[in-house]
């Protein structure tokens, strides 16, 4: 493998046609393997003289806050230097010469802005529920499993399995495991064909790392933030939403929030992300677990503007659907209000929505009424009139867990029209599988307590 993407870096700097293998936006760790494997097997049984290479779709400043992709490429001793990345690359200006096609993994819609390179698409390869409006009319295989990596090792060990080398098993045997929630049946992520190409690459290379060890590690390196800094931090795991002109950030942080407020120049890293991004308002979910291994959440409401500031806070703490109970937590730093959550089923899912119903409260309370002189800002006592009405409109059935789908039988490798599958699989993000997690750490502290009585 290390051979074979050192040669596409060479091949960039050749005027001639390139087949592109492009993973999705995301970039997660399925999207970059898939992709790196899926190039190597077309490159190794093409005979015609084609050129595949495997395109990162990020740029490469990126890849730092993918901690997972990181670690895994240092573990099974690929250098970062060897890839290639979206910046690196014109995709449009090959497409307009001509020089371009396309091979998409992991995905099968193109953004926007990539719309005019639809037509240079050969071949999907997918794990996700397809939009028949708007998949490409070229050969599309989709499945819906829990990793895409899967119908990757698939296609190796059907088409060609002397190409394996173990570097490249231990790529989709990481990924396969991770992206299972290591094979577990109470998370239900893994499908039987899953399951067994992680036991057919086990077969064939019996030295691959234990699956407990490998997923321990990776899900350790997504969650690490150690080496990152705070724009980084701040951008690893970020939600954004919008309200008649207000801008709202929403951060996944993974680690105490203690750690972080103490932070060097953290007021100054907060207003540079929050003017560069022209968000109004920064809010940090900080996620961990505590010595005796239990879910901790905490919250950070950054905001410079006193009113809205003063919005936020009160929804939230006045919240009964879902109930936050939170707990003000010490903060030295003026624009900041730090809490201590209580309910920590709550998840920044659950928090988007009281987010919201506080912009709309707040947008409530500028309104200005015909003939009266406007004023500064909002007090608390507005704050507190309002949020009566708040808590009559907020979205039904907000307090209650949304569980993921069942999961569904593996079907053919090939999409039927009208499929009864269309849900299909859930995408975990790293805060899914946290809430999963805490779920799972809740349940057996609850039945321990049970069984002791």
């Amino acid at each position: 493998m290390e051979d074979y993407l050192q040669d596409c870096r060479a091949a960039l700097q050749e005027s001639r046609p390139l087949h592109v293998v492009l993973g999705n936006e995301a970039c997660d760790l399925d999207s970059m393997v898939s992709a790196l494997a899926l190039a190597f097997y077309l490159a190794k049984t093409t005979e015609a003289e084609e050129v595949f290479v495997p395109v990162l779709n990020i740029k490469r400043s990126e890849l730092p806050l993918r901690g997972d992709i990181v670690f895994f490429l240092q573990k099974v001793h690929i250098p970062e230097s060897i890839l290639i990345f979206r910046d690196e690359i014109d995709l449009h200006a090959l497409h307009q010469a001509g020089q371009l096609t396309l091979i998409l993994v992991d995905h099968h819609i193109l953004p926007k802005s990539d719309t005019a390179l639809e037509e240079a698409v050969a071949e999907v390869l997918d794990h996700r529920p397809i939009e028949q409006k708007h998949c490409p009319p070229c050969h599309v295989s989709v499945e819906l499993v829990g990793s895409c990596a899967t119908l990757v090792t698939e296609r190796i060990l059907q088409g060609a399995p002397e190409i394996l080398d173990r570097q490249t098993a231990a790529l989709l045997h990481g990924t396969i495991i991770l992206d299972c929630v290591n094979m577990d049946l109470k998370i239900g992520k893994a499908t039987p064909k899953d399951s067994k190409y992680v036991e057919k690459l086990e077969a064939l290379f019996p030295d691959l790392p234990e699956r407990n060890d490998i997923f321990d590690s990776l899900q350790k390196a997504k969650f690490d933030v150690s080496g990152l800094t705070t724009e980084q931090m701040l951008r690893k795991d970020q939600k954004t939403i919008y309200r008649q002109g207000i801008k709202v950030a929403i951060s996944a942080v993974y680690m105490d929030l203690e750690a972080f407020l103490e932070r060097s120049n953290l007021l100054a890293d907060l207003h540079a992300f929050c003017q560069a991004h022209s968000y109004d308002v920064l809010v940090a979910m900080t996620i961990f677990f505590n010595i005796h291994n239990e879910p901790v959440r905490q919250l950070a409401i950054f905001c410079p503007h006193v009113a809205l500031r003063t919005t936020i806070c009160g929804v939230l703490e006045c919240s009964h659907s879902p109930p936050l109970k939170l707990t003000p937590a010490s903060s030295t730093h003026p624009n900041l209000h730090a809490y201590l959550q209580g309910n920590t089923q709550v998840s920044r899912k659950k928090l988007l929505p009281l987010l919201q119903e506080a912009l709309s409260v707040y947008l409530d309370s500028m309104k200005i009424p015909s003939g009266q002189p406007e004023t500064a800002g909002v007090s608390r006592e507005q704050v507190d009139k309002e949020l009566d009405r708040a808590s009559n409109s907020l979205i039904s059935g907000l307090s209650q867990d949304e569980e993921d789908p069942p999961l569904p039988p593996t079907p053919m490798n090939s999409l039927v029209d009208e499929c009864p599958l269309d849900q299909g699989l859930p995408k975990l993000s790293a805060e899914a599988v946290f809430e999963k997690c805490s779920q799972i750490s809740l349940s057996q502290s609850s039945t321990a307590s049970l069984s002791k009585k």
